[in-house]
């Protein structure tokens, strides 16, 4: 398992939003209509000096969309399917626009269905507590999937 902490400052993320409440697979169906639809969207990506897009986000926001973690023991929530975005970026019809605020991280190398329960473990074997919903983060150059555990507000 592999870690690193990290600091992000607030940052936007343009994608398609659903909900547990949608039933299962509802993750799985935001992918497949984003990355249908990247095309949309796509101008509006933050990216590298090389023209690379920033990232990709898994983000989750509790229903109150305070960026707390998901509700009853993490089963209860919103999720984002999307691309990190300009800060002045406008969501086009049928997207949504999330404003992330800034955390520190302790993102954990996605490895299989266990990498949520591991961050944790790792979070409290380190003294650690969740300060924020997880966000999964996807490395458009690496292609590495990891999950990221807020421990503090920036």
């Amino acid at each position: 398992m592999d870690i690193e902490i990290i600091e992000k400052e607030p940052f936007a993320v343009i994608g398609k939003e659903g909900s547990t409440k949608d039933g299962p697979g509802f993750i799985e169906a935001l992918w497949r209509d984003a990355n249908a639809h990247f095309d949309e969207v796509a101008p509006l990506a933050a990216r590298t000096a090389d023209g690379t897009p920033l990232g990709f986000w898994g983000a989750m926001t509790d229903f109150s969309r305070s960026f707390r973690p998901w509700e009853k023991n993490f089963t209860e929530g919103l999720y984002l399917a999307g691309v990190e975005c300009r800060s002045d970026a406008e969501a086009p019809t049928g997207w949504t626009k999330w404003n992330i605020p800034g955390f520190r991280f302790v993102c954990v190398s996605a490895s299989g269905g266990d990498t949520f329960v591991a961050g944790l473990r790792y979070l409290s074997e380190h003294g650690f507590s969740l300060a924020g919903a997880v966000q999964d983060f996807t490395d458009p150059v690496s292609g590495k999937n990891s999950m990221c555990f807020p421990i503090a507000r920036l």
